[in-house]
């Protein structure tokens, strides 16, 4: 499983700005706490999602919100990854390649998705496996777990 650059940043940074405003705090008097120079302007980027800070700063800005580091990231964890639990991104060639007879109705998508040019690439929300499930005649567990076993050779 990969992490998304992009959201980890985002949540991580949703989670820091939380714990500030549940403190009361301005981003300034979080500045004064910090044991480093951290300018207000950096302090705002890490919230927003739209800089990385180190782990050594992370651990700074934990420390000063009186929070533990760990406690911190695993909820970041928790979040990205429950938004990610009912959802699986798929190939379509390893669907068109696949022999699976109740996956059929998908493989002939499929196969016109891919002549038509499109991405074969494709990522599958709840709704959508509820529908392709009710297409194949089985459960959404059943398919998001033949899904991802289908594309285990590949990113999910």
């Amino acid at each position: 499983m990969l992490i998304d650059n992009d959201a980890y940043q985002r949540i991580l940074g949703e989670e820091l700005r939380k714990l500030r405003t549940e403190r009361g705090w301005t981003r300034k008097e979080l500045g004064e706490r910090l044991q480093s120079g951290i300018s207000l302007q950096t302090l705002a980027t890490y919230e927003l999602g739209t800089r990385q800070c180190s782990v050594v700063r992370l651990a700074e800005l934990c420390l000063a919100l009186g929070e533990l580091p760990q406690n911190l990231l695993a909820r970041v964890h928790d979040r990205l990854f429950d938004q990610e639990a009912d959802k699986v991104r798929v190939d379509l060639a390893d669907v068109v390649s696949d022999d699976q007879p109740e996956l059929l109705p998908l493989r002939r998508w499929a196969r016109g998705r891919l002549a038509a040019g499109g991405s074969s690439d494709v990522r599958f929300d709840r709704a959508t496996l509820e529908q392709l499930a009710s297409l194949c005649d089985l459960r959404t567990d059943e398919l998001l777990t033949r899904l991802r076993k289908l594309s285990a050779t590949t990113t999910l």
